[in-house]
């Protein structure tokens, strides 16, 4: 898809002149950040001031890529319902603790069984209806809480109290080998590898901002268990920064060595989540143990 920019567009945000063409500004936003648009030949981050005349371009393979099915297409009633429970839940949102193998909205390769389908319903906001109500999201084999609105007003809240770090997400990973001090941040940009499409990395040509935080949790003799917070949330966030500074996750089969400890995923849980409600104002705080897998892989770590 190719457009040049008119007068009407100069001195706007590029992911907003492609709100329209795109179906949403969401939608812009993760083209860009995956390097499927060009502006003048060049990738350029969403917060671009487009000037007129530029020549836009959108690769027609992510566009496919990223959309979904319709959901009367994608919403199978003989498919498996993706299984879930709920730490809190009221009229104006829930919080699900997710297990691991549960692919949290529909995406290339998971049409079915997604958490989104599962909550159908119940959960509602946002601009994409194969995802309503979803806020954030785990990757498919990090268990774990994640809230989920059930309207577009408290969608649109939690989103903003994502954006500005007004919501705690605690997570337990244990990894290989031991940090050189208790606590530490990791302040690294991520973006698309530049080798490994598929894999995210420091090592990118389309950085975005990205910081984690870990403690010390327990030390155990050839593995750390550490307590991770996200100050922002880029994919793979936490997978990536552990083994960029040499500490991979326990059993991950992409960013470091699998089957460790008998696991059949990361030792990766999303364990605390904390925010204050946007309807009532009232302190809201879920935790979530680990599951029987993970403390099965602890206790052969010891």
């Amino acid at each position: 898809m190719r457009l040049t920019a008119g007068p009407e567009h100069a001195g706007e945000r590029l992911d907003a002149v492609l709100a329209e063409p795109l179906g949403s500004r969401t939608r812009a936003a993760r083209l860009i950040a995956a390097g499927s648009v060009t502006v003048g030949g060049r990738t350029v981050a969403k917060r671009h001031i487009v000037t007129a005349g530029e020549e836009i371009a959108v690769e027609d393979a992510a566009i496919e890529a990223e959309k979904p099915p319709s959901l009367d297409d994608v919403i199978d009633p003989d498919a498996p319902v993706a299984e879930y429970t709920v730490a809190y839940e009221d009229e104006h949102l829930l919080v699900v603790d997710k297990p691991a193998g549960v692919v949290v909205h529909p995406a290339r390769g998971h049409w079915q069984g997604t958490l989104a389908q599962a909550l159908s319903g119940t959960a509602a906001g946002g601009e994409d209806e194969w995802r309503a109500g979803i806020v954030h999201r785990l990757d498919k084999d990090t268990s774990g809480l994640l809230v989920v609105a059930k309207s577009d007003a408290v969608h649109a809240q939690l989103k903003t109290a994502l954006q500005a770090r007004d919501i705690t997400r605690e997570y337990l990973a244990l990894v290989e080998g031991r940090p050189t001090a208790r606590s530490g941040t990791i302040d690294a940009p991520i973006g698309r590898d530049r080798h490994a499409r598929t894999r995210h990395s420091i090592d990118t040509d389309q950085p975005r901002d990205a910081r984690t935080h870990f403690t010390i949790e327990q030390v155990l003799p050839r593995y750390t268990l550490l307590r991770v917070t996200l100050e922002t949330g880029r994919t793979h966030q936490i997978r990536v920064h552990l083994q960029a500074i040499k500490l991979p996750i326990a059993g991950d089969p992409e960013y470091g060595r699998e089957g460790l400890l008998g696991l059949e995923r990361q030792f990766l849980h999303a364990t605390t989540l904390a925010f204050t409600h946007p309807v009532t104002g009232a302190a809201v705080q879920c935790v979530s143990p680990l599951p029987d897998d993970l403390v099965a892989a602890l206790a052969a770590a010891a």
